[in-house]
């Protein structure tokens, strides 16, 4: 039996991978301009695996 590892919340963004940030410009429409900027720890995915943990065998 194989277990998928678990999926957790990026804890460099929190869950919120891709944000917008307005650069103060408009376009002619009236809409502002912005720029996306990904997590660059989780490549934009929200999420991350869990570490792998020391399983102690034996004595």
């Amino acid at each position: 039996m194989s277990q998928t590892p678990a999926q957790r919340v990026c804890s460099h963004c929190d869950g919120f991978p891709v944000v917008h940030i307005t650069t103060g410009n408009v376009t002619p429409e009236g809409q502002r301009r912005t720029l996306a900027a990904t997590c660059p720890l989780c490549q934009g995915t929200g999420t991350r695996t869990a570490p792998a943990t020391l399983v102690r065998a034996g004595k």
